[in-house]
Protein backbone atom coordinates (compact mmCIF):
# COMPACT_ATOMS: atom_id res chain seq x y z
CA UNK A 1 0.00 0.00 0.00
CA UNK A 2 2.65 2.65 0.99
CA UNK A 3 4.52 1.36 -2.35
CA UNK A 4 1.53 2.68 -4.39
CA UNK A 5 1.28 5.74 -2.31
CA UNK A 6 4.85 6.62 -3.19
CA UNK A 7 4.41 5.92 -7.00
CA UNK A 8 1.51 7.67 -7.08
CA UNK A 9 3.22 11.04 -5.16
CA UNK A 10 6.12 10.63 -7.28
CA UNK A 11 3.82 10.94 -10.34
CA UNK A 12 2.38 14.23 -8.77
CA UNK A 13 6.01 15.54 -8.19
CA UNK A 14 7.20 14.74 -11.80
CA UNK A 15 3.90 16.64 -13.20
CA UNK A 16 4.56 19.41 -11.35
CA UNK A 17 8.28 19.65 -11.92
CA UNK A 18 8.52 19.05 -15.60
CA UNK A 19 6.54 22.01 -17.04
CA UNK A 20 8.66 24.17 -14.32
CA UNK A 21 11.85 22.57 -15.60
CA UNK A 22 10.58 23.03 -19.38
CA UNK A 23 9.98 26.60 -18.61
CA UNK A 24 13.16 27.06 -17.24
CA UNK A 25 14.72 25.34 -20.26
CA UNK A 26 12.72 27.42 -22.72
CA UNK A 27 13.96 30.41 -20.71
CA UNK A 28 17.04 29.22 -20.92
CA UNK A 29 17.13 28.86 -24.67
CA UNK A 30 15.12 31.90 -25.12
CA UNK A 31 18.37 34.18 -25.35
CA UNK A 32 20.26 32.57 -28.25
CA UNK A 33 16.76 32.24 -29.87
CA UNK A 34 16.16 35.79 -30.12
CA UNK A 35 20.04 36.23 -31.14
CA UNK A 36 18.90 34.28 -34.41
CA UNK A 37 15.90 36.36 -34.77
CA UNK A 38 17.80 39.62 -34.46
CA UNK A 39 20.39 38.15 -37.01
CA UNK A 40 17.38 37.00 -39.03
CA UNK A 41 15.77 40.43 -39.25
CA UNK A 42 19.23 42.18 -39.83
CA UNK A 43 20.05 39.87 -43.02
CA UNK A 44 16.52 40.58 -44.35
CA UNK A 45 17.36 44.35 -44.20
CA UNK A 46 20.05 43.88 -45.99
CA UNK A 47 18.62 42.23 -48.67
CA UNK A 48 15.93 44.65 -48.87
CA UNK A 49 18.21 47.53 -49.16
CA UNK A 50 20.85 45.58 -52.02
CA UNK A 51 17.51 44.51 -53.96
CA UNK A 52 15.89 48.04 -54.27
CA UNK A 53 17.89 48.94 -57.30
CA UNK A 54 17.03 45.61 -58.43
CA UNK A 55 13.05 46.50 -57.96
CA UNK A 56 13.52 50.05 -59.70
CA UNK A 57 15.21 47.74 -62.71
CA UNK A 58 12.01 45.38 -62.66
CA UNK A 59 9.65 48.47 -63.16
CA UNK A 60 11.67 49.72 -65.61
CA UNK A 61 11.96 47.05 -67.56
CA UNK A 62 8.23 46.34 -67.46
CA UNK A 63 7.82 49.73 -69.17
CA UNK A 64 6.51 49.61 -73.14
CA UNK A 65 9.11 52.59 -73.68
CA UNK A 66 11.99 50.09 -72.26
CA UNK A 67 9.84 47.19 -74.83
CA UNK A 68 10.37 49.64 -77.55
CA UNK A 69 14.26 49.84 -76.86
CA UNK A 70 14.76 45.93 -77.28
CA UNK A 71 15.54 43.70 -79.65
CA UNK A 72 13.38 40.76 -78.42
CA UNK A 73 10.91 40.89 -75.45
CA UNK A 74 11.90 39.96 -72.08
CA UNK A 75 11.09 36.27 -71.24
CA UNK A 76 10.20 36.12 -75.11
CA UNK A 77 10.62 31.98 -75.79
CA UNK A 78 9.20 32.11 -79.07
CA UNK A 79 11.70 31.66 -81.69
CA UNK A 80 9.47 33.25 -84.76
CA UNK A 81 9.54 36.49 -83.00
CA UNK A 82 13.26 36.67 -84.31
CA UNK A 83 12.32 36.30 -87.93
CA UNK A 84 11.29 40.08 -88.52
CA UNK A 85 13.06 42.74 -90.63
CA UNK A 86 13.66 44.81 -87.87
CA UNK A 87 14.60 44.65 -84.03
CA UNK A 88 11.64 43.71 -82.39
CA UNK A 89 10.71 46.96 -80.41
CA UNK A 90 11.47 49.28 -83.40
CA UNK A 91 8.98 46.86 -85.46
CA UNK A 92 6.49 47.50 -82.36
CA UNK A 93 6.90 50.98 -83.00
CA UNK A 94 6.34 50.99 -86.64
CA UNK A 95 3.44 49.01 -86.63
CA UNK A 96 2.40 51.23 -84.11
CA UNK A 97 2.45 54.44 -86.51
CA UNK A 98 1.37 52.18 -89.48
CA UNK A 99 -2.63 51.50 -87.20
CA UNK A 100 -2.23 55.20 -86.61
CA UNK A 101 -2.01 55.46 -89.98
CA UNK A 102 -5.40 53.25 -90.89
CA UNK A 103 -7.13 54.92 -87.85
CA UNK A 104 -6.00 58.44 -89.56
CA UNK A 105 -7.36 56.93 -92.63
CA UNK A 106 -10.93 55.99 -91.56
CA UNK A 107 -11.82 59.00 -89.37
CA UNK A 108 -9.99 62.02 -91.51
CA UNK A 109 -10.51 60.63 -95.22
CA UNK A 110 -13.79 58.44 -94.28
CA UNK A 111 -11.79 55.33 -96.44
CA UNK A 112 -13.93 52.33 -95.42
CA UNK A 113 -14.13 53.20 -91.51
CA UNK A 114 -15.91 50.28 -90.70
CA UNK A 115 -12.98 47.87 -91.55
CA UNK A 116 -10.20 50.62 -91.18
CA UNK A 117 -11.03 51.83 -87.81
CA UNK A 118 -11.19 47.94 -85.73
CA UNK A 119 -7.88 46.70 -87.91
CA UNK A 120 -5.93 49.74 -87.13
CA UNK A 121 -7.09 49.77 -83.64
CA UNK A 122 -6.43 46.32 -83.81
CA UNK A 123 -2.73 46.81 -84.89
CA UNK A 124 -2.28 49.27 -82.13
CA UNK A 125 -3.06 46.73 -79.27
CA UNK A 126 -1.33 43.78 -80.98
CA UNK A 127 2.01 46.04 -80.84
CA UNK A 128 1.69 47.16 -76.93
CA UNK A 129 5.10 45.70 -75.77
CA UNK A 130 4.47 43.18 -72.61
CA UNK A 131 0.86 43.02 -72.96
CA UNK A 132 0.22 40.00 -74.79
CA UNK A 133 -2.89 40.56 -76.04
CA UNK A 134 -2.42 39.23 -79.74
CA UNK A 135 -0.23 36.44 -77.91
CA UNK A 136 -1.85 33.01 -77.03
CA UNK A 137 -4.43 33.90 -73.88
CA UNK A 138 -4.85 37.30 -75.00
CA UNK A 139 -8.23 38.43 -76.14
CA UNK A 140 -7.52 39.25 -79.44
CA UNK A 141 -6.15 35.53 -80.10
CA UNK A 142 -8.38 33.94 -78.21
CA UNK A 143 -11.57 35.78 -81.06
CA UNK A 144 -8.95 35.30 -83.96
CA UNK A 145 -9.07 31.25 -82.86
CA UNK A 146 -12.47 31.75 -83.11
CA UNK A 147 -13.96 33.38 -85.65
CA UNK A 148 -11.30 33.54 -87.99
CA UNK A 149 -9.15 30.39 -88.13
CA UNK A 150 -12.07 27.88 -88.24
CA UNK A 151 -13.75 29.99 -91.20
CA UNK A 152 -16.93 30.71 -89.02
CA UNK A 153 -16.81 34.68 -89.47
CA UNK A 154 -16.07 34.86 -92.87
CA UNK A 155 -19.33 32.88 -93.44
CA UNK A 156 -21.60 34.90 -91.49
CA UNK A 157 -19.96 38.13 -92.99
CA UNK A 158 -21.65 36.31 -96.24
CA UNK A 159 -24.84 35.95 -94.73
CA UNK A 160 -25.37 39.31 -93.62
CA UNK A 161 -23.59 40.76 -97.62
CA UNK A 162 -26.56 38.43 -98.93
CA UNK A 163 -29.27 40.01 -96.53
CA UNK A 164 -28.07 43.32 -97.93
CA UNK A 165 -27.47 42.73 -101.58
CA UNK A 166 -30.03 43.68 -104.25
CA UNK A 167 -29.57 41.12 -107.25
CA UNK A 168 -31.87 43.21 -109.24
CA UNK A 169 -29.39 45.08 -111.01
CA UNK A 170 -27.32 41.80 -112.15
CA UNK A 171 -30.80 39.92 -113.21
CA UNK A 172 -31.44 43.38 -115.25
CA UNK A 173 -28.90 43.33 -117.12
CA UNK A 174 -26.96 39.77 -117.32
CA UNK A 175 -23.94 40.35 -119.61
CA UNK A 176 -22.50 42.53 -116.87
CA UNK A 177 -21.85 39.31 -115.00
CA UNK A 178 -19.56 39.00 -117.71
CA UNK A 179 -17.74 41.42 -115.98
CA UNK A 180 -18.01 40.33 -112.77
CA UNK A 181 -16.20 36.63 -114.09
CA UNK A 182 -13.63 38.67 -115.68
CA UNK A 183 -12.42 40.71 -112.47
CA UNK A 184 -11.27 37.05 -111.40
CA UNK A 185 -8.55 37.04 -113.87
CA UNK A 186 -6.34 38.42 -111.51
CA UNK A 187 -6.31 35.47 -108.90
CA UNK A 188 -5.27 32.94 -111.51
CA UNK A 189 -2.22 35.43 -112.82
CA UNK A 190 -1.07 35.98 -109.25
CA UNK A 191 -1.38 32.37 -108.66
CA UNK A 192 1.34 31.73 -111.04
CA UNK A 193 3.12 34.92 -109.96
CA UNK A 194 3.37 33.23 -106.22
CA UNK A 195 4.95 30.33 -107.17
CA UNK A 196 7.45 31.97 -109.90
CA UNK A 197 8.46 34.50 -106.60
CA UNK A 198 9.34 31.50 -104.75
CA UNK A 199 11.83 30.31 -107.04
CA UNK A 200 13.68 34.15 -107.68
CA UNK A 201 13.98 35.03 -104.19
CA UNK A 202 15.27 31.84 -102.08
CA UNK A 203 13.82 33.18 -98.73
CA UNK A 204 10.23 33.07 -99.61
CA UNK A 205 9.03 29.75 -99.96
CA UNK A 206 4.76 29.64 -101.46
CA UNK A 207 3.76 25.79 -102.69
CA UNK A 208 0.28 25.60 -104.59
CA UNK A 209 -1.70 26.15 -101.52
CA UNK A 210 0.06 29.12 -100.70
CA UNK A 211 -0.20 30.42 -103.68
CA UNK A 212 -3.52 29.17 -104.61
CA UNK A 213 -4.29 31.44 -101.02
CA UNK A 214 -2.68 34.39 -102.26
CA UNK A 215 -4.40 34.85 -105.42
CA UNK A 216 -7.57 34.63 -103.83
CA UNK A 217 -6.52 38.77 -102.66
CA UNK A 218 -7.58 39.60 -106.14
CA UNK A 219 -11.01 38.84 -106.00
CA UNK A 220 -11.10 41.87 -103.44
CA UNK A 221 -13.53 39.57 -100.99
CA UNK A 222 -11.56 39.46 -97.56
CA UNK A 223 -14.12 36.62 -96.36
CA UNK A 224 -13.49 34.47 -99.04
CA UNK A 225 -9.67 35.20 -98.90
CA UNK A 226 -10.34 34.24 -94.78
CA UNK A 227 -12.22 31.38 -96.00
CA UNK A 228 -10.02 29.96 -98.17
CA UNK A 229 -6.42 30.64 -97.00
CA UNK A 230 -8.08 28.76 -93.38
CA UNK A 231 -8.76 25.76 -95.28
CA UNK A 232 -5.00 25.32 -97.59
CA UNK A 233 -2.80 27.77 -96.10
CA UNK A 234 -3.67 28.62 -92.21
CA UNK A 235 -0.15 29.56 -91.74
CA UNK A 236 -0.17 32.60 -94.03
CA UNK A 237 -4.47 33.39 -92.96
CA UNK A 238 -3.33 36.67 -90.71
CA UNK A 239 -1.27 38.26 -93.37
CA UNK A 240 -3.55 37.20 -96.71
CA UNK A 241 -6.65 38.91 -94.10
CA UNK A 242 -4.68 41.75 -93.49
CA UNK A 243 -4.03 41.85 -97.31
CA UNK A 244 -7.44 41.41 -98.56
CA UNK A 245 -9.22 43.36 -96.09
CA UNK A 246 -6.61 46.96 -96.46
CA UNK A 247 -6.70 46.41 -99.86
CA UNK A 248 -10.84 46.06 -99.77
CA UNK A 249 -10.53 49.80 -97.58
CA UNK A 250 -7.89 51.37 -100.15
CA UNK A 251 -10.69 50.93 -103.43
CA UNK A 252 -10.85 54.49 -103.56
CA UNK A 253 -6.99 55.22 -103.94
CA UNK A 254 -5.90 52.47 -105.88
CA UNK A 255 -9.02 51.94 -108.65
CA UNK A 256 -8.98 55.03 -109.90
CA UNK A 257 -5.66 55.62 -111.17
CA UNK A 258 -6.24 52.54 -113.38
CA UNK A 259 -9.32 53.33 -114.69
CA UNK A 260 -8.45 56.55 -116.15
CA UNK A 261 -5.31 54.68 -117.89
CA UNK A 262 -7.16 51.80 -119.53
CA UNK A 263 -10.29 54.45 -120.53
CA UNK A 264 -10.75 57.22 -122.52
CA UNK A 265 -12.51 60.58 -121.36
CA UNK A 266 -15.41 59.77 -124.13
CA UNK A 267 -15.71 55.90 -122.95
CA UNK A 268 -15.87 57.36 -119.33
CA UNK A 269 -19.15 59.75 -120.30
CA UNK A 270 -21.04 57.34 -121.91
CA UNK A 271 -24.76 56.53 -119.97
CA UNK A 272 -26.25 53.45 -119.71
CA UNK A 273 -30.20 53.39 -120.07
CA UNK A 274 -32.28 52.89 -117.29
CA UNK A 275 -32.69 49.48 -116.08
CA UNK A 276 -35.94 47.10 -116.39
CA UNK A 277 -37.78 46.42 -113.53
CA UNK A 278 -37.15 43.16 -111.96
CA UNK A 279 -40.10 41.20 -110.29
CA UNK A 280 -40.37 38.97 -106.99
CA UNK A 281 -40.83 36.23 -108.16
CA UNK A 282 -37.14 36.09 -110.49
CA UNK A 283 -35.54 37.64 -106.90
CA UNK A 284 -36.75 34.17 -105.39
CA UNK A 285 -35.99 31.97 -107.49
CA UNK A 286 -32.27 33.39 -108.18
CA UNK A 287 -30.59 32.80 -104.49
CA UNK A 288 -32.28 28.88 -104.90
CA UNK A 289 -30.99 28.70 -108.75
CA UNK A 290 -27.71 29.65 -108.16
CA UNK A 291 -27.17 27.41 -104.71
CA UNK A 292 -28.78 24.68 -106.72
CA UNK A 293 -27.00 24.71 -109.45
CA UNK A 294 -23.34 25.33 -107.18
CA UNK A 295 -24.34 21.99 -105.18
CA UNK A 296 -24.71 20.35 -108.75
CA UNK A 297 -21.62 21.83 -110.33
CA UNK A 298 -19.06 22.75 -107.52
CA UNK A 299 -20.32 21.59 -104.12
CA UNK A 300 -16.56 22.94 -102.54
CA UNK A 301 -18.23 26.28 -102.96
CA UNK A 302 -21.26 25.53 -101.45
CA UNK A 303 -20.47 26.96 -97.76
CA UNK A 304 -19.79 30.88 -98.83
CA UNK A 305 -22.22 30.63 -101.91
CA UNK A 306 -24.99 28.76 -99.53
CA UNK A 307 -24.57 31.89 -96.80
CA UNK A 308 -24.88 34.77 -99.72
CA UNK A 309 -27.99 32.97 -100.95
CA UNK A 310 -29.57 32.15 -97.64
CA UNK A 311 -29.31 36.08 -96.28
CA UNK A 312 -30.64 37.21 -100.35
CA UNK A 313 -33.34 35.19 -99.58
CA UNK A 314 -34.27 35.88 -96.08
CA UNK A 315 -34.11 39.57 -97.70
CA UNK A 316 -36.31 38.79 -101.06
CA UNK A 317 -38.89 36.74 -100.08
CA UNK A 318 -40.93 39.44 -97.21
CA UNK A 319 -41.83 36.80 -94.77
CA UNK A 320 -38.59 37.14 -91.86
CA UNK A 321 -37.81 40.64 -92.23
CA UNK A 322 -36.57 40.50 -88.40
CA UNK A 323 -34.29 37.84 -89.26
CA UNK A 324 -32.96 39.63 -91.88
CA UNK A 325 -32.89 43.09 -90.40
CA UNK A 326 -31.07 40.81 -87.80
CA UNK A 327 -28.19 39.92 -90.59
CA UNK A 328 -28.50 42.95 -92.22
CA UNK A 329 -27.31 45.47 -88.60
CA UNK A 330 -27.12 43.49 -85.34
CA UNK A 331 -25.29 40.32 -86.94
CA UNK A 332 -22.78 41.70 -89.17
CA UNK A 333 -22.10 44.48 -86.91
CA UNK A 334 -20.70 42.44 -84.11
CA UNK A 335 -18.77 40.15 -86.40
CA UNK A 336 -17.58 42.61 -88.49
CA UNK A 337 -15.82 44.21 -85.07
CA UNK A 338 -14.62 41.35 -83.85
CA UNK A 339 -12.84 40.43 -87.48
CA UNK A 340 -11.46 43.67 -87.87
CA UNK A 341 -10.15 43.63 -84.28
CA UNK A 342 -8.68 39.76 -85.09
CA UNK A 343 -7.53 40.84 -88.19
CA UNK A 344 -5.60 43.82 -86.83
CA UNK A 345 -3.93 41.78 -84.27
CA UNK A 346 -2.04 39.99 -87.28
CA UNK A 347 -0.71 43.40 -87.69
CA UNK A 348 2.40 42.56 -84.87
CA UNK A 349 5.26 43.19 -85.85
CA UNK A 350 7.07 39.63 -85.62
CA UNK A 351 4.43 38.28 -88.12
CA UNK A 352 3.78 41.27 -90.30
CA UNK A 353 7.27 42.75 -91.03
CA UNK A 354 8.76 39.67 -92.62
CA UNK A 355 9.77 38.58 -96.38
CA UNK A 356 6.49 37.03 -96.84
CA UNK A 357 4.39 39.15 -96.07
CA UNK A 358 5.95 41.85 -97.84
CA UNK A 359 5.32 39.34 -100.75
CA UNK A 360 2.10 38.87 -99.74
CA UNK A 361 1.07 42.60 -99.91
CA UNK A 362 3.20 42.49 -103.21
CA UNK A 363 0.93 40.25 -105.44
CA UNK A 364 -2.20 41.20 -103.55
CA UNK A 365 -1.57 44.51 -104.94
CA UNK A 366 -0.62 43.10 -108.32
CA UNK A 367 -3.81 40.95 -108.17
CA UNK A 368 -6.02 43.39 -107.29
CA UNK A 369 -4.51 45.68 -110.16
CA UNK A 370 -5.04 42.97 -112.79
CA UNK A 371 -8.84 42.13 -111.79
CA UNK A 372 -9.74 46.13 -112.38
CA UNK A 373 -7.81 45.95 -115.23
CA UNK A 374 -9.24 42.92 -116.88
CA UNK A 375 -12.99 43.66 -116.09
CA UNK A 376 -12.42 47.05 -117.95
CA UNK A 377 -10.79 45.62 -121.12
CA UNK A 378 -13.63 42.74 -120.88
CA UNK A 379 -15.92 46.32 -121.37
CA UNK A 380 -13.87 47.61 -123.98
CA UNK A 381 -13.91 44.06 -125.96
CA UNK A 382 -17.98 44.06 -125.46
CA UNK A 383 -18.41 47.31 -126.83
CA UNK A 384 -17.13 46.42 -129.70
CA UNK A 385 -18.90 43.63 -130.81
CA UNK A 386 -22.50 44.95 -129.30
CA UNK A 387 -24.91 47.99 -130.55
CA UNK A 388 -25.80 49.00 -126.81
CA UNK A 389 -22.28 50.47 -125.48
CA UNK A 390 -21.33 50.03 -121.73
CA UNK A 391 -19.46 52.30 -119.67
CA UNK A 392 -16.26 50.72 -119.22
CA UNK A 393 -15.97 52.19 -116.01
CA UNK A 394 -18.50 49.54 -114.98
CA UNK A 395 -15.37 46.64 -115.22
CA UNK A 396 -13.78 48.13 -112.49
CA UNK A 397 -17.10 47.27 -110.03
CA UNK A 398 -16.44 43.28 -110.73
CA UNK A 399 -13.95 42.84 -108.00
CA UNK A 400 -16.44 41.81 -105.23
CA UNK A 401 -15.27 44.70 -102.86
CA UNK A 402 -19.43 45.09 -101.91
CA UNK A 403 -20.36 47.97 -102.32
CA UNK A 404 -17.05 50.44 -102.47
CA UNK A 405 -16.24 49.25 -105.83
CA UNK A 406 -19.41 50.38 -107.32
CA UNK A 407 -19.63 53.48 -105.24
CA UNK A 408 -16.16 54.74 -107.08
CA UNK A 409 -17.39 53.81 -110.55
CA UNK A 410 -20.14 55.84 -109.55
CA UNK A 411 -17.76 58.87 -108.21
CA UNK A 412 -15.41 58.62 -111.58
CA UNK A 413 -18.79 58.60 -113.73
CA UNK A 414 -19.92 61.72 -112.15
CA UNK A 415 -16.06 62.90 -112.62
CA UNK A 416 -16.34 63.56 -116.26
CA UNK A 417 -20.37 63.78 -116.50
CA UNK A 418 -22.74 65.43 -113.58
CA UNK A 419 -25.41 63.30 -115.18
CA UNK A 420 -24.24 59.88 -115.76
CA UNK A 421 -24.92 57.65 -112.50
CA UNK A 422 -23.14 54.80 -112.74
CA UNK A 423 -24.16 53.27 -109.37
CA UNK A 424 -26.99 50.69 -110.05
CA UNK A 425 -25.50 49.91 -113.30
CA UNK A 426 -22.05 48.71 -111.36
CA UNK A 427 -23.85 46.62 -108.26
CA UNK A 428 -24.78 44.53 -111.32
CA UNK A 429 -20.97 43.78 -112.18
CA UNK A 430 -19.82 44.32 -108.21
CA UNK A 431 -22.38 41.67 -106.96
CA UNK A 432 -21.37 38.89 -109.57
CA UNK A 433 -18.23 39.56 -108.25
CA UNK A 434 -18.81 38.49 -104.95
CA UNK A 435 -20.65 34.95 -106.78
CA UNK A 436 -17.34 34.67 -109.10
CA UNK A 437 -14.68 35.24 -106.20
CA UNK A 438 -16.63 32.18 -104.28
CA UNK A 439 -16.55 30.03 -107.36
CA UNK A 440 -13.17 31.07 -107.92
CA UNK A 441 -12.57 29.58 -104.08
CA UNK A 442 -14.60 26.51 -104.56
CA UNK A 443 -12.45 26.04 -108.33
CA UNK A 444 -9.22 26.51 -106.18
CA UNK A 445 -10.16 24.66 -103.15
CA UNK A 446 -11.43 21.67 -105.04
CA UNK A 447 -7.90 21.75 -107.20
CA UNK A 448 -5.91 22.44 -104.39
CA UNK A 449 -7.50 21.30 -101.01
Amino acid sequence: MKVILNVRVLCILAAILLPITGGWTSVLAAEPASEGIAVQEASASAARTTTFGEKLAQIWEGTGLYGFLQKENVGDSDPSHSKGLLPRGLGQLVMILVGLGLIYLAIAKQFEPLLLLPIGFGGLLANIPFAGIAEPGGFLFLIYQFGIQTGLFPLIIFMGVGAMTDFGPLLANPKTALLGAAAQFGIFTTLIGALALSHVFPGIHFNLQDAASIGIIGGADGPTAIFLASKLSPRLLGSIAVAAYSYMALVPIIQPPIMRLLTTSAERQIEMKQLRHVSKVEKICFPLMVLLLCALLLPSAAPLIGALMFGNLARECGVVQRLSDTMQNALVNIVTIMLGLSVGSKLAADKFLNGETLGILILGMVAFGIGTASGILLAKLMNVFSKEKINPLLGSAGVSAVPMAARVTNKVGLSYNPQNFLLMHAMGPNVAGVIGSAVAAGVLLALCG
